[in-house]
């Protein structure tokens, strides 16, 4: 039996190895963006197809994260995760290996389908490690790992790439998965699913979760309307040379990590304003860019404050779903995270409808009322009754609503949290 001491040192190390799948599986996600000529010159295809690479992606993770996360429930999640970390690893070295475009983006679709049910299924089970009163600051340190990803890994596999070869920054993604493999598949326990007390969300209310549920489809869909195109608008409408933009794309990045990081703490004592705040943050960073970013230190500016709003603005009604999810959380995280990566589809194709009808400003004026819209949508909690909480009669445990209610809100019992389950 583990002692105390020892047993700590365990959720310690499953924390970190999430922490490195998570800074792992974003820079997957995103490290053809730095390699796009790289790959494009080897396997002989356009810029625009490499791009597809990411976009392919995304729509993936979109698609199928709440499927996943349906067809998975029941499972133990040291064995899922184990499954979704060797397809991060098998599939990086295919991508490295391979010198075909389609097996290439077939490999990628591996990585997408692992990180949809992933992203579903690491809150749970790294807050199902720690007491309930730190829930928030696990989602913070999560989300720190994540941030990482853009600000250190697409740059340091980018810089990899250009000294070496593009598939080799892929090998050593596989390496990163491998070691949290490893790490989870030997220190986490193999418990039931539903037995934790991250299982059920701490004050399940259906309404609340659909609002969370539409303030991350908006605001994500109005921060990529224009955010999409910021390197445009950074050259045409502030001026800036291709090397200044770069340095400023660096500057966003760290604004974002900046931003999880402080907000991280808070999640726990200022639900409603962790929220709140990034959310009305992100609307005046994007009308802000629309009003004065013609002007380089009103760009600068307005610029710092979206990118410090879109790492927490995720993060928060991550945090929130394990609050008010009306069943499992898996499954509300799913489905905000699948409503999320729509957003960013849908506001890059907003945003490429907006451009040649107008120019790139109003991207972001367009985005900035989306995220606008959002805020009124987030404010309409506020108004609604104390959620309520209650249990089976006489059984001791919750009423568990199916996904589809979850996601749909049908009518029927709420579901709340259950007895703590000892291990």
């Amino acid at each position: 039996m583990a002692t105390a001491p020892s047993a700590r040192w365990h959720r310690l190390a499953v924390l970190a190895a999430l922490m490195l799948a998570a800074f792992t599986f974003n820079t997957a996600e995103n490290l053809p963006i730095g390699l796009l000529k790289l790959i494009s010159d080897d396997v002989q295809v356009s810029l625009s197809a490499v791009g597809y690479l990411v976009t392919a992606y995304g729509l993936t993770v979109a698609l199928v994260s709440l499927p996943l996360a349906q067809a998975t429930r029941s499972m133990p999640r040291r064995h899922v995760l184990t499954v979704l970390l060797a397809a991060l690893v098998l599939s990086s070295l295919v991508s490295a290996l391979g010198s075909s475009y389609w097996l290439l983006m077939a490999a990628r679709l591996v990585t997408a389908l692992a990180q949809a049910l992933f992203w579903a299924v690491m809150g749970p089970v790294a807050v199902g490690l720690f007491a309930p009163a730190v829930r928030g600051r696990v989602i913070g340190v999560l989300s720190v790992a994540g941030s990482l990803a853009l600000v250190l890994g697409v740059p340091l596999g980018t810089w990899l790439g250009q000294q070496s070869a593009w598939q080799v920054p892929l090998v050593v993604l596989a390496g990163l998965g491998l070691v949290s493999l490893v790490t989870i598949a030997v220190l986490l326990p193999t418990s039931r699913p539903e037995e934790g007390h991250a299982a059920y969300g701490s004050a399940p209310d259906k309404r609340r979760f659909q609002i969370v549920l539409a303030t991350t489809a908006l605001s994500a869909t109005g921060a990529f309307a224009g955010y999409t195109y910021l390197v445009k608008f950074l050259g045409d409408v502030s001026g800036f040379s291709d090397t200044s933009v770069s340095a400023l794309l660096m500057v966003s990045g760290i604004a974002g990590v900046v931003g999880v990081t402080i907000a991280g703490p808070l999640l726990d004592r200022y639900p409603r304003r962790t929220l709140a705040l990034p959310v009305a943050t992100q609307a005046a960073g994007m009308l802000g860019l629309y009003a004065f970013g013609s002007a380089p230190a009103g760009a600068v500016a307005c610029l710092v404050l979206l990118g410090g709003s879109l790492g927490p603005v995720f993060m928060a009604t991550q945090s929130q779903m394990l609050r008010f999810a009306p069943g499992r959380t898996e499954i509300a995280l799913a489905a905000n995270s699948g409503a999320y990566n729509a957003g960013i589809a849908g506001g890059a194709l907003l945003g490429g409808l907006v451009l040649p009808a107008w120019d790139v400003r109003a991207t972001f004026l367009v985005g900035g009322l989306l995220t606008v819209t959002s805020f009124a949508v987030l404010l309409t909690e506020r108004m609604l009754p104390p959620a309520e909480q209650g249990r089976q009669a006489g059984s001791g445990r919750t009423v568990d609503s199916s996904p589809a209610e979850q996601v749909r809100s049908l009518s029927g019992a709420r579901a709340t949290q259950p007895a703590r389950i000892k291990r």
